[in-house]
């Protein structure tokens, strides 16, 4: 088990959980210097663990781990402390798991590569009061965009399964393999 704490007493304290040993460890580093208590997990049980033994106020989650889905670590983590601030962290986001993140009780979502300030910046946006003014530099997401998203909603609504998606979306199954391969497209 790796835990890490910096030994300040009033710092926030905050969980890091990710599979990437080298991210991980990369983040709790950067986020100490920044005067936060840190903590690390490589997957949800030890995560969960640490937590009962003492609750952070501040949660950064991977959203894909082998050992099981960070949007069932929110619930785990909710349940322990629901003050915890959660961020959910990953490499393949999409409209429908930022939705399902924030319904389970995250604050915030963030895709990779993040860095420590960009981190702080998320838990921050969640303190600040929405905005009411429209987003001048908001665009349109293309079309293979939307698709994607589009594919990664029904496949999350059904729970992974890759044959039940292809079957609603109609297309063949290794049609819908192939088009999950790919990178998400950019805006």
């Amino acid at each position: 088990m790796s835990e890490q704490t910096s030994g300040e007493l009033d710092a926030p304290s905050i969980l890091i959980v990710d599979d990437d040993d080298t991210l991980r460890e990369r983040l709790a580093r950067a986020l100490e210097e920044r005067g936060l208590d840190t903590r690390t997990a490589s997957g949800p049980d030890e995560a969960t663990e640490l937590a009962r033994r003492d609750s952070p106020e501040l949660a950064l989650l991977d959203l894909n781990m082998p050992e099981g889905s960070g949007l069932h670590l929110i619930t785990a983590l909710k349940e322990i402390d629901e003050s915890t601030k959660i961020v959910v962290l990953t490499g393949y986001g999409s409209i429908a798991t930022a939705l399902d993140a924030v319904r389970l009780g995250a604050v915030h979502y963030l895709q990779k590569p993040a860095d420590a300030d960009d981190v702080l910046a998320a838990f921050q946006r969640a303190e600040d009061p929405p905005s009411i003014e429209p987003n001048p530099g908001f665009s349109a997401p293309t079309l293979a965009r939307a698709e994607w998203e589009h594919i990664n909603r029904v496949l999350s609504d059904c729970a992974g399964n890759v044959s039940e998606a292809a079957r609603r979306l109609g297309i063949h199954r290794r049609s819908l393999q192939r088009k999950l391969k790919k990178y998400p497209p950019r805006q």
